[in-house]
């Protein structure tokens, strides 16, 4: 096979099943998504007769190992199906979705046995929460796995050392199409002042690449009686867990605090540079990733994009940005704050195709 081709295989302790795949990333083009394919090989006299089954599963995690202090299991699958694909019940040729299979096929010989799965649209992308640095056991997550296993049937008790379990990912990369860059702005009145105190926020583009400094235009006009004591800008990251309910977690991932202050009657325009980087967030509990493969790093996770019409049947995790201009108004009953928000999205660009 052509060196370029790297193949990621797993066998499982008694030999009897593996696992051989050409790639471990599948991409959501939103529209669709990359199917998911492989080769299984068996070994008939390590099976004994056994039947062999492959599936393709979507657990979320709560962490801390899957199990809560009253002993109950904190893990819930989102999808599974399953394939039986030995003894084969159709033709093999038939069941050849891609030329690294046919590949792969060539190559084990007549014990391997393609298989084949397609994604719902109502799944998310693999995602983890990043955990405190005191914290133990498993991250809570999205995770996707293919495992293989082979048992009298696909309902009897599996055996740990005939199973066989491949992490794989589901992505999403930054769309080709180009969306005009956002701005948000808001005139706020106040008791006592005659005109109003006017804000806008400005990106340069609504799309950024991980590792790409978000420039936001600060424009404020105070025609009010009162005084802005300070101005805070950050990038928010927002998660949202949907599973029987919604809980949301909102953390700041880049944050300036100029130290302005925009007297009564006086204006300000202001550029400010955030860099929204996982590096500067290692130690914070909560902080959204985009899911791993054993031993890799990774970074904040990137914006999910949901397929229109399936927004309310999407569970797991979803992960989008802000921009927050924080104004606080002095006076003389306290201070009060004044808040926009411009969205924005932060991806991946679509990977060089591989030749």
């Amino acid at each position: 096979m052509s060196p370029k081709n790297v193949v990621f295989k797993k066998i499982c302790s008694d030999k009897s099943v593996g696992v051989y795949m050409g790639r471990r990333d599948f991409v959501d083009h939103v529209d669709s998504v990359d199917p998911v394919d492989g080769v299984i090989l068996i070994d008939p006299q390590a099976l004994q007769g056994r039947k062999v089954f492959v599936t393709l599963s979507c657990t979320f995690r709560y962490g801390r190992d899957d199990v809560s202090v009253l002993g109950v299991a904190v893990r819930r699958e989102l999808h599974v199906s399953s394939r039986q694909v030995y003894p084969p019940l159709q033709d093999r040729e038939s069941c050849i979705h891609s030329r690294m299979q046919a590949k792969l096929l060539q190559k084990l010989g007549d014990n391997a046995y393609p298989f084949f799965f397609e994604f719902p649209d109502n799944l998310p992308c693999s995602v983890m929460l990043q955990p405190g640095p005191n914290d133990s056991g498993k991250q809570c997550c999205v995770e996707f796995e293919i495992k293989a296993f082979s048992a009298e049937s696909q309902d009897a008790k599996v055996r740990k050392r005939s199973t066989v379990a491949l992490i794989i990912r589901k992505v999403q990369y930054a769309p080709d199409s180009e969306v005009a860059a956002q701005s948000v702005e808001i005139s706020k009145e106040f008791a006592m002042s005659d005109k109003p105190l006017h804000v806008k926020a400005s990106l340069d583009k609504e799309m950024y690449y991980h590792g790409e400094t978000v420039k936001v235009n600060l424009s404020i006009t105070n025609n009010t009686s009162k005084h802005i004591k300070s101005i805070v800008v950050s990038v928010d990251q927002i998660s949202t867990v949907v599973l029987y309910s919604n809980d949301i977690w909102v953390k700041s991932v880049a944050i300036e605090e100029p130290g302005d202050s925009v007297p009564p009657g006086e204006s300000l325009q202001k550029d400010f540079k955030l860099l929204p980087l996982l590096a500067n967030n290692r130690e914070r509990r909560g902080i959204a990733l985009d899911g791993k493969l054993k031993h890799e790093d990774t970074n904040l996770a990137s914006s999910s994009i949901i397929k229109e019409g399936v927004q309310k049947e999407v569970m797991g995790i979803i992960v989008s940005y802000r921009v927050l201009v924080k104004l606080v108004i002095g006076g003389m009953m306290g201070s009060s704050e004044v808040a926009l928000e411009v969205p924005f999205k932060l991806m991946h660009p679509k990977p060089d195709p591989v030749r």
